[in-house]
C-alpha cells in the first residue's frame, strides 16, 4: 500500500470515529437511531481499520453501543418492578457520556482509547 492510500485510509477513519462519536451523542435527540447508526458504521468499517489508532475507537464505541443495549435493557426491566431501574437509566446514561467523552478526547490527541 502507497504512503498516499495508507493517508487516505487513516485521514477517512479519522473522520468516521468523530462522526460516530456525534452520532452516539445523537441520542440526546433522537433516542437510539442515531446510535444505531453508529453501530452499523463501526462493524462495517471495522475491517478498514485495523492497524490504525482508530481501530481501538471503533471498538470502544462497539462495546460502548452493546453495554448500552445490555444495560438500558436491564433498566427498563428494573424500572417495571420500582425505581432502582430509575437509577440503573441514570447511571447508564453518566456511563455512556463519560465513555463518548473520554474517547473523542483520546480522538482529538490522536493517541488509541484504553480500556
Amino acid at each position: 500500500m502507497s504512503v498516499l492510500e495508507e493517508s487516505r485510509r487513516e485521514r477517512s477513519a479519522r473522520t468516521l470515529t468523530v462522526v460516530v462519536y456525534g452520532l452516539q451523542l445523537g441520542i440526546l435527540i433522537i433516542p437510539l437511531l442515531p446510535a444505531i447508526v453508529g453501530a452499523v458504521i463501526n462493524h462495517v468499517k471495522l475491517r478498514d481499520c485495523r492497524g490504525l489508532v482508530y481501530e481501538s475507537h471503533f471498538r470502544w464505541q462497539i462495546r460502548t453501543f452493546w453495554w448500552g443495549v445490555f444495560w438500558f435493557m436491564v433498566g427498563l426491566t428494573l424500572l417495571q418492578m420500582g425505581p432502582i431501574g430509575a437509577l440503573v437509566l441514570i447511571g447508564l446514561f453518566l456511563w455512556y457520556l463519560y465513555r463518548i467523552v473520554r474517547g473523542f478526547i483520546a480522538w482529538s490527541e490522536e493517541r488509541p482509547v484504553k480500556e
